[in-house]
């Protein structure tokens, strides 16, 4: 698939969402970002397969991406920038973790795939939003109604197909030093999905990282802290891109 250019002065965002969600996951990010930033979305609930998942992230994103990604979506374009690290130039990890998933998750996941194969799928309730999102933005339509209706309209068979193909994942702590491009870690102190413990970790293995912990936020950073995310990544993206020209002007005195 062809990827074509940003217009110049841009900077294209290959955006990679998590678990049940698309492109309105990136909604309230959007107005908070300046003019330059480019937002291109992977469709990642199109897959069905953790090999599919991949091929959607290699297929859709830029030769040298700029990853923005959530949870789910984190932990396999953690996965991409391993195994191309040629193809990412620069990696921003949301509210996830490099580990593989926790044993009292993946009971619980076992139970809810379970539970769906007899019963009807009614989306996000109220039970399990908690568990998602910080307790004063249980009750605002603006994040609660948009998980909601996402997980309706994605569905049963994308919510199983989702669980199963990131339920056996490898834990990938011990090869976080490989990482070459700049990475952000973005998380909360708040977050009941995602120990913070295991941020600090990454941040300190990563060879060039970054943790921002944003405050007054549960798992779903894009759309409860939409305004503290944008300041992240535009200031991650101009320390990148310091870096970029640094190196670009070290290459051209090589050459002379």
């Amino acid at each position: 698939m062809d990827i074509a250019s940003p217009p110049a002065g841009t900077i294209r965002l290959d955006m990679i969402p998590g678990t049940l969600c698309d492109h309105r996951l990136w909604d309230r990010l959007l107005p908070h970002l300046p003019a330059g930033f480019d937002l291109h979305h992977i469709p990642l609930y199109k897959a069905r397969s953790r090999a599919q998942m991949q091929s959607l992230i290699a297929a859709r994103s830029a030769p040298q991406a700029h990853l923005v990604a959530f949870s789910m979506g984190a932990y396999l374009a953690l996965e991409h920038a391993l195994a191309h690290p040629e193809r990412v130039a620069s990696l921003v990890l949301i509210a996830s973790s490099a580990r593989g998933l926790r044993e009292e998750e993946k009971a619980r996941r076992e139970r809810t795939m379970a539970a769906l194969e007899k019963h009807p799928f009614v989306g996000m309730p109220a039970s399990q939003l908690r568990s998602f999102v910080h307790p004063s933005h249980l009750d605002d339509p603006a994040i609660a109604d948009v998980i909601h209706q996402m997980a309706l309209d994605l569905g049963k068979d994308t919510m199983l197909a989702q669980f199963a193909a990131s339920m056996d994942r490898a834990d990938l702590m011990d090869r976080l030093p490989e990482l070459t491009c700049p990475v952000l870690v973005v998380g909360s102190a708040d977050d009941q999905k995602v120990p913070v413990e295991d941020l600090r970790t990454m941040a300190a293995t990563i060879p060039h990282a970054t943790l921002q912990l944003i405050e007054g936020s549960g798992h779903m950073i894009p759309l409860e802290a939409p305004g503290a995310l944008a300041e992240a990544i535009v200031a991650f993206s101009r320390t990148v891109g310091a870096a970029r020209t640094w190196i670009d002007r070290r290459h051209f005195n090589d050459l002379g």
